[in-house]
């Protein structure tokens, strides 16, 4: 089962070493997209994948997630932010709002963000009663349970930092003129209840890994580590996911021609 106990933040990829592995991992997943859109191969359209990216602010989410999409086509995968809900969306069950996103049969949708600040936010900052964030758990397991038996692949990722990295990348944010709107007052409050978060998240991790929905914690403390890990882990959950429907994946493409 994942934790963020057991993860090593002293891993690290250097620069030749993430570019090589990614191009590796870039071309596959392009291929592997392409055969679950239905446009390779001749194959009828593939299970919705759906990718979720949860982490600590900072924890470079946005960095994976571009690299992540690079080699596909923009036609090929939809991203979903997801902030505040709105008064509407609060007037609903608080799943009502994602399912407009979620990918279907063909389709791929990157979640930055998810329903999983329920169990999160929500419940550290008191935005939901404690019977509702404790329901919670079993409400989204039974939510990503019913997406995964009707065909989806559901990829879920942590992208785990120390409380010294998250400072330090916070106080390189408020340096830069360019990155500076990235941080506000609530990043830095937030901070001051990571001891409430790590409870959270604990408690996040372990009551919603289940088999249809396994947690990906990744070490993020280097950046090249992580966006290498994203790509790589999506590659093999797609091929397992596609096994899990009775599809084969297809042998990987040779590399291109230099010439």
């Amino acid at each position: 089962m994942a934790s963020i106990e057991s993860v090593d933040l002293s891993l690290r990829v250097g620069k030749q070493e993430e570019l090589s592995r990614l191009a590796v991992a870039q071309r596959r997943l392009a291929q592997l997209r392409l055969v679950t859109a239905g446009l390779l191969g001749g194959s009828l359209p593939g299970p919705p994948i759906c990718v979720v990216m949860e982490g600590w602010d900072a924890s470079g989410k946005g960095g994976a997630i571009r690299r992540l999409v690079a080699p596909l086509d923009i036609r090929h995968y939809r991203i979903a932010f997801f902030a505040k809900p709105t008064a509407e969306e609060k007037s609903h069950q608080y799943l009502w709002r994602f399912w407009p996103a979620l990918p279907g049969w063909g389709d791929m949708t990157v979640f930055d963000r998810s329903w999983y600040g329920r169990v999160l936010v929500e419940r550290v900052e008191s935005l939901a009663t404690e019977a509702q964030w404790r329901r919670a758990y079993q409400e989204i397991v039974a939510f990503e349970s019913e997406l995964a038996e009707d065909g989806a692949i559901i990829i879920k990722f942590w992208l785990e930092i120390s409380d010294a990295e998250q400072l330090a990348r916070f106080e390189r944010r408020r340096a830069d003129p360019l990155r500076a709107w990235k941080l506000n007052d609530e990043d830095w409050r937030n901070r001051s209840k990571r001891t409430e978060y790590e409870s959270a998240l604990r408690d996040m991790i372990e009551r919603t890994d289940h088999d249809l929905g396994p947690w990906d914690v990744v070490s993020a403390e280097c950046k090249r580590h992580a966006r290498v890990s994203v790509v790589e882990t999506v590659v093999a959950r797609i091929e397992s996911g596609m096994r899990r429907q009775g599809l084969e994946p297809p042998p990987p493409l040779p590399p291109p021609s230099a010439n």
